[in-house]
């Protein structure tokens, strides 16, 4: 789950194994952050070609209420949609990839500036391929935002079957990148308005395939946490943590 909330543009990018099948999920999350407490769902896919692979996803955060605190709809959305080429995949440079990626989307009624990433990526992997790792280096510009440095670090993770367990999957990512943007809230409540030049956020996840126990690989549950500085419109380290589950197509 990446939560639609993003305030800033994050460009979280959960790419898998470029050996992994192609794959769609949806997960379904509850955010118990205090400042969140809402339901978010995250459309997923990872598709891998001849050429590379690409990876998307869609976020919907259900946090639209009523007078009597009642959600009747989403508050908003969240499309992320990077391609992987790799056109030497035989070759001695296979685990360099050129990575391109594209980010946006609303929430309350506010844009999420649309972002533009391209750059470098680098796999690597253990034999089996149950444990990858992505380093991304790119460039990044934000529409309508200054930067310090229009770049994003990246680092992507996956580990299969942790200590031991079949089924058990820890993945996630981090992301660092320069842009201005404006903190209005801390853990106290509103502030005043102060200009942050940096963010960082990672989500690391925790996944158990329950389902292999009763016929149905699909059905997993597990959670994430959230883990940002100067994300969005909030000063400071913050940890959100979730619980859901997620459906594999």
């Amino acid at each position: 789950m990446k939560n639609v909330f993003l305030m800033a543009v994050t460009s979280a990018a959960l790419l898998f194994a470029q050996g992994a099948k192609a794959q769609t999920n949806l997960q379904i999350f509850y955010d118990f952050g205090s400042d969140r407490q809402h339901v978010t769902t995250t459309v997923e896919g990872f598709y891998n070609d001849n050429w590379g692979n690409t990876f998307f996803f869609i976020d919907h955060d259900f946090n639209t209420r009523d007078s009597k605190n009642q959600v009747y709809a989403p508050s908003g959305t969240y499309f992320e949609i990077a391609r992987c080429l790799n056109f030497w995949q035989n070759s001695a440079i296979a685990p360099l990839s050129l990575h391109v990626e594209y980010n946006g989307g609303v929430y309350k009624g506010y844009e999420i500036k649309s972002a533009f990433l391209v750059g470098l990526d680098y796999f690597l992997h253990s034999v089996d391929y149950k444990n990858t790792f992505n380093f991304k280096v790119l460039f990044k510009k934000i529409a309508y935002t200054t930067q310090k440095a229009p770049v994003q670090l990246t680092f992507v993770w996956g580990l299969q079957d942790l200590f031991g367990v079949q089924g058990l999957r820890f993945s996630g990512f981090a992301d660092f990148w320069w842009e201005d943007h404006t903190l209005f809230t801390d853990h106290g409540g509103t502030i005043l308005p102060e200009v942050s030049h940096t963010v960082f956020i990672s989500e690391p996840q925790l996944w158990y395939n329950v389902g292999r126990h009763f016929g149905c690989d699909n059905l997993n549950v597990g959670g994430e946490v959230e883990l940002s500085f100067d994300f969005g419109t909030a000063r400071g380290f913050w940890c959100r943590p979730c619980a859901g589950i997620k459906w594999v197509f």
